[in-house]
């Protein structure tokens, strides 16, 4: 397999830490949705996480990266993970206006890279991603009608923090299309990922004018972890991601 640019590497560890964390986050809210229908629905996108993480893994261990590494075994400001998902603190509101534009804006970053040896396997997880994003955007709607004043300030939270996954406006080094790793620029998945939560709330309650949509400050931006800040996921979810607690029934 060939060598991918150094930046390409992080850009794909940066989806995979939110995949790795989105997950995590499905599982949690997998039996506490306002209905059964939310509960399968989530159990159910957690599962397909799990599965496209491990994929992403083996791709990311091919180009030089620690298995273990990969799978939990640093410090939570090594994770490069959304910074929205590093808690989820809020009611199923806010839960669902934080895992909405995350698996969104991931999804729109690995849709944009263009190799042949991804192909199949990004073909394949977009068939999971429709159902996730269309189902998010039904529940956005209803919740919308429900409880606009939560998702709206939800969401002007949570929408800057995924515009920092897919990098900041006007970004001069576009150095992964001009090396052939992606077919979209920044401005480009930035523009998709804008025009489709505008045109999702056009018509509802919920005013999306208090979001900052130049988010994120370029000078700030850690082009790494892919946002602005510290933090990380707290010690209490790295326990569980990395499965610490299952390890003395592992088989020796």
């Amino acid at each position: 397999m060939s060598e991918w640019p150094a930046a390409a590497v992080d850009y794909v560890q940066a989806i995979t830490d939110t995949k790795l964390v989105l997950g995590h986050r499905y599982a949690q809210w997998s039996l506490a949705g306002p209905s059964l229908e939310d509960d399968i629905g989530g159990s159910s996108a957690a599962q397909e996480e799990v599965g496209h993480v491990r994929q992403l893994f083996r791709k990311l261990e091919s180009q030089g990266r620690d298995g273990d590494w990969l799978r939990g075994d640093r410090d939570p400001e090594e994770f490069a993970n959304a910074s929205c998902l590093d808690a989820i603190d809020g009611d199923w509101t806010a839960y669902m206006a934080t895992i909405a534009p995350i698996d969104r804006a991931a999804w729109y970053m690995l849709d944009a890279i263009d190799r042949e040896d991804m192909e199949g396997m990004i073909t394949k997880m977009g068939e999971d991603e429709y159902f996730h994003l269309e189902y998010h955007d039904a529940r956005l709607e209803t919740l919308a009608a429900e409880n606009p004043e939560t998702l709206q300030s939800t969401l002007e939270e949570t929408i800057p923090s995924a515009l920092a996954l897919v990098g900041p406006e006007g970004l001069d080094d576009d150095s992964l299309v001009d090396a052939g790793f992606t077919n979209q620029s920044v401005a480009d998945v930035r523009e998709r990922f804008i025009d489709h939560y505008r045109d999702l709330f056009a018509e509802t309650d919920v005013s999306l004018e208090g979001v900052d949509w130049d988010a994120p400050d370029a000078d700030a931006w850690d082009e790494t972890r892919r946002r602005v800040g510290e933090g990380g996921v707290r010690a209490e979810d790295l326990v569980q991601i990395r499965g610490e607690r299952n390890a003395e029934f592992a088989i020796e």
